[in-house]
């Protein structure tokens, strides 16, 4: 059992991604991960996920910035970019190799869907794919595009069940069979860029993270990232998952379809917002913080 944050002091973040401006639905995001660090007494941090610098959108860092200064949401510290930080993901990488618990993936997306149908284990639609272990035991001749992380080895070695088991503060009791329902993910893409799921834990624990606050779009990778804290050995943060803001198409509001930036004209107006829609979802600041531990 990974250690957890229990004791520590209240450590929450916002991590928004400069791929455009923050819009309402990273507005709810932003001020549920504030509004509970302030009700836990706890500090509030800022980390800028540029690590998919092909989607960035040059100068959006610094506004969304000056929009939480607008809207007075000021973090407690320097803000972390991940752009600066390939030195620990590799790092971090280096450690993994050495356990044997990553390794060099030939796979192209199409080969991975060749291979699930031959299996007869084609991807659902809008699923993704479970990737089905083509270079766990080697690359047959060719030449490496990304890393993986061994799943299955993980957690064998450090005796985990294949059913990661978590407690989110709004949700309840959570699990996911991460090597069935998820399989070797990606740790270093075929493009060199680090993956999400790599770098978020790596930061979370580099800044100290004790309670991750963020939306409902993102439990899905809770459970990679519980894997990867105990293969670093890196401590669980508590989990809170938010309702997330929809668009009038019924799929979440964000960047990729078009989503407006906040009008800050009146900033108080969009906090009120903000704060009414969360409590429309039934969540308030000072949810009880409760033990993120993986076997209950």
């Amino acid at each position: 059992m990974p250690a957890t944050q229990l004791n520590r002091p209240y450590v929450g973040r916002f991590a928004p991604s400069p791929t455009g401006l923050l819009h309402r639905g990273s507005l709810v995001a932003a001020l549920a991960s504030f509004e509970d660090a302030r009700a836990h007494g706890g500090r509030w941090l800022v980390r800028i996920e540029d690590v998919d610098a092909p989607r960035c959108v040059p100068g959006a860092a610094e506004q969304i910035m000056l929009q939480l200064r607008t809207l007075g949401l000021h973090p407690d510290g320097d803000v972390m970019v991940q752009s600066q930080r390939g030195s620990a993901y590799e790092a971090a990488l280096q450690r993994l190799i050495a356990r044997g618990w990553a390794y060099p993936c030939a796979c192209s997306r199409n080969d991975i869907e060749l291979a699930l149908r031959s299996a007869g284990t084609p991807t659902p639609r809008h699923a993704s794919a479970v990737y089905p272990g083509t270079c766990r035991h080697g690359l047959g001749g060719k030449s490496a595009r990304a890393w993986r992380l061994n799943v299955g080895r993980v957690l064998s070695d450090l005796g985990q069940p294949s059913l990661v088991q978590w407690h989110d503060r709004r949700l309840g009791a959570q699990s996911q069979d991460v090597v069935t329902e998820v399989g070797d993910f990606v740790l270093r893409r075929a493009d060199g860029l680090w993956a999400y799921q790599l770098a978020v834990v790596v930061d979370d624990a580099a800044q100290g993270v004790t309670d991750v606050v963020r939306g409902m779009d993102l439990l899905d990778n809770t459970a990679r990232q519980i894997v990867l804290q105990q293969a670093l050995g890196c401590p669980t943060p508590r989990y809170l998952h938010v309702p997330v803001v929809l668009g009038e198409n019924g799929e979440k509001l964000s960047k990729q379809n078009a989503a407006l930036p906040l009008d800050l004209s009146d900033p108080a107006r969009c906090l009120q917002e903000a704060r009414a829609f969360l409590a429309h979802g039934g969540w308030a600041p000072g949810h009880a913080v409760r033990r993120a531990d993986q076997r209950r």
